[in-house]
């Protein structure tokens, strides 16, 4: 059974590599092995999948998603961290099953990774997580399923639905992609610094291809219809489409009622709304 990082190995790693957790680079390490089990059975990995592991830190989640027979590709953009995952993996076993890539992972394409992943399994930094997981979907069409450990507040907007008060552009991307769904809360003593927010799980599955229309014209149009929340879809449309009343035009040809507001539509009416346009 491989040998998961505790409290002690946390702040033993980190004294070894003068490491400081940043809130630039959102470190917060966690030291718990039963949260890090859990997160993994939680995903559903196991052996013959290849799991991508954004921000692998000093390696306590890693080490539990090795522990299923995973292939694991870890992105981490602080070179420290990166270089010395490895040693801390070799010394517990799995080694052979994982690759270290240094990069920034809204950067990160297919063709910078050594395998096709199938799965991401992530503590992701909270001031990127939706920008990271939109860019992987979008870059990586291997990617089927997904856990990812982010703030509440972002878990919320991520797996939000039509009409309700967090309902906004990340959660109609997401649906864009497939399935979205808040999985379970995650406690702050199980960080190491301690942050000053809650965390929750927020688990993904990539669906059927919701429609024809052009994904970026389709995020083009939630983009506008979002930056002014409380103006009906007619009027924050308008810079969008033209103009207000070439905004209701194609509002009427969408089906969809110009009085409307963006909050009130589910990613089927915005594609809709696109494919009018075109």
């Amino acid at each position: 059974m491989t040998e998961l990082l505790g409290p002690a190995e946390i702040r033993a790693l980190a004294a070894e590599l003068d490491v400081r957790p940043t809130k630039k680079l959102g470190q917060n390490f966690v030291h718990d092995p039963n949260t890090v089990r859990r997160i993994v059975d939680l995903s559903g990995i196991g052996e013959g999948d290849v799991v991508l592991e954004v921000g692998p830190g000093l390696g306590s989640l890693t080490l539990g998603l090795l522990a299923t027979g995973a292939e694991v590709v870890a992105v981490e953009i602080d070179p420290v961290l990166a270089g010395r995952l490895p040693s801390t993996v070799a010394e517990r076993g799995g080694a052979e099953r994982l690759t270290v890539v240094g990069a920034d992972a809204l950067r990160i394409t297919a063709d910078d990774l050594p395998a096709r992943p199938t799965a991401l399994v992530a503590n992701l930094p909270y001031n990127v997580a939706v920008p990271v997981v939109l860019h992987l979907l979008a870059e990586l069409p291997s990617l089927t399923s997904g856990l990812v450990m982010v703030q509440t507040e972002v878990a919320d907007r991520m797996a939000a639905g039509p009409g309700s008060r967090t309902y906004g552009v990340p959660s109609v991307k997401l649906a864009w992609y497939g399935k979205t769904r808040k999985v379970a809360a995650v406690p702050r003593a199980v960080f190491w610094p301690v942050p000053n927010v809650d965390s929750a799980l927020v688990a993904f599955e990539r669906g059927d291809v919701v429609s024809s229309v052009d994904r970026e014209r389709l995020f083009a149009v939630v983009d506008a219809a979002f930056s002014q929340r409380r103006k009906t879809l007619r009027a924050a449309l308008a810079s969008w489409a033209g103009s207000a009343e070439r905004a209701g035009e194609l509002l009427e040809k969408a089906g969809i009622d110009p009085k409307t507001r963006g909050e009130q539509l589910d990613v089927h009416q915005f594609a809709r709304i696109a494919a009018a346009a075109g």
